[in-house]
């Protein structure tokens, strides 16, 4: 039992680590409410922003205080309005959300600053950088309704945060901004997360929010992955969203336009999902990017080695013949390749011969995709370089897949109808099966 989990550890290690080596440097903007703070799991992640510093990701967090000023504006029987999501804020309202915010700023510092023994935060020595990095203007009269003091952001100080963060610093932006007047302004802080994300070219924007990510259709879909130009289209859609997604989704998406790579939606509530969505490779919540992250495309030189993964353990179980590097170099053009995410996922190799035939060989996908279409894809390139080639019959030779492929519409066939070149080479101590497809 012991052996097992240490096994287990040692592969999720293993397969963090090319996460690891990535964020190192990198900036990451994480956003989370009051609500989040207010939480019981709140210590847990600072536990997790405590590990991603010691990873030396650089580190932007934006706080809201939304619950803690309606809550002191309820204490004071005060009015709260909201105009299209946006509060009014008049000058008591103001002086809640100063009070929350310099709070909630004290409280995060102070739980950031821990260094207990036998805890996730022994030996931490994070510094924490706050101050006027957002220069804010008033938003004024919407529909109709003065907001006051309500703004929105102007600019991000980004030299002055760089400059913390280039220190070793985490810097922390509450949802409050300053005019060059001296005047001070309640801001959202998806307002602020994404501002600060677009101006200081971060690697990724992150928001924690009540929802598990983006949620679809009557089966409550969770979308792993998501375009910029997918996200749009359920944002014009009524009803398709709701929750706190219609409020953050529309920021992540223009983050994602203005060239943040990657912005991430997911659940404050799951303990470790930050962690869970940053070093694991479906994640827990909903990842946004410009672009889509699954590329099919012919394979390279440089592929060899992500191929080669793929093969090997097929080939260590007889499931494919074993294939040398050498012979795999020479072969090289005759693959095409499934990229996630600059890893390879999956790969296939189209052998043409006489007669109008070819061979689907070597097709292969990464565990972890292979319940998602991945071979499928795979297959439909090969048969589309095929058809480029005016071949009329794709056949395939497999021991174990049989059935897959005639699902695909590839029928069994004696291996008398292979070319004669493949019928000399063919090992009949395999008896692998014979299936062929008309294009």
């Amino acid at each position: 039992m012991a052996l097992s989990v240490s096994a287990d550890f040692v592969k999720w290690f293993r397969s963090a680590a090319p996460y690891i080596h990535a964020f190192g440097g990198r900036t990451f903007v994480i956003a989370f409410g009051g609500e989040v703070v207010a939480d019981a799991r709140f210590l847990a992640l600072i536990h997790d922003l405590n590990l991603l510093a010691s990873l030396g990701v650089r580190l932007v967090l934006v706080h809201g205080a939304r619950p803690q000023i309606e809550a002191r504006l309820k204490q004071l029987k005060h009015r709260v309005s909201y105009v299209k999501g946006l509060r009014i804020t008049d000058d008591v309202a103001l002086s809640c959300a100063k009070e929350a915010s310099g709070r909630m700023r004290v409280e995060i510092e102070a739980l950031l600053s821990m260094g207990l023994p036998n805890s996730p935060m022994a030996g931490s020595d994070i510094r924490v950088a706050s101050g006027n990095f957002v220069t804010a203007r008033p938003i004024g009269i919407v529909d109709g309704v003065d907001l006051v003091h309500t703004g929105e952001v102007r600019k991000i100080d980004v030299t002055g945060i760089n400059d913390r963060l280039d220190h070793n610093e985490l810097v922390l932006l509450s949802p409050l901004g300053y005019s060059p007047t001296g005047q001070i302004f309640n801001l959202a802080l998806e307002d602020v997360a994404m501002s600060a994300a677009v101006a200081l070219g971060a690697e990724k924007l992150i928001f924690l929010m009540d929802t598990p990510g983006v949620v679809t259709g009557k089966r409550a879909e969770l979308k792993h992955e998501l375009t910029c130009s997918q996200a749009e289209k359920l944002l014009a859609r009524p009803g398709a969203l709701a929750g706190d997604v219609t409020l953050y989704l529309p920021r992540a998406v223009s983050a994602c336009r203005a060239g943040v790579k990657r912005a991430h939606l997911l659940s404050r509530h799951a303990d470790g999902a930050l962690l869970l969505e940053l070093f694991t490779r479906r994640g827990v919540g909903t990842m946004l990017t410009q672009d889509p992250l699954e590329k099919l495309r012919p394979a390279r030189i440089e592929d060899i080695g992500g191929v080669l993964r793929l093969l090997e353990p097929l080939e260590a179980d007889g499931t494919l013949v074993k294939r040398g590097r050498d012979l795999l170099e020479m072969e090289i053009e005759r693959f095409y390749v499934l990229e996630h995410d600059r890893e390879i996922i999956g790969c296939a190799a189209l052998y043409q011969y006489d007669d109008g035939m070819a061979e689907l060989a070597c097709l292969a996908v990464h565990p972890d995709h292979r319940r998602l279409g991945a071979g499928e894809r795979l297959v439909e390139a090969i048969e589309a370089r095929a058809k480029q080639r005016k071949i009329k019959r794709l056949f395939v030779l497999t021991t174990r897949t049989a059935h897959w492929f005639i699902e695909r519409g590839f029928d069994p066939a004696p291996v008398a109808v292979l070319p004669r070149r493949k019928q000399d080479l063919y090992n009949y101590q395999r008896r692998s099966q014979v299936l062929i497809k008309r294009l």
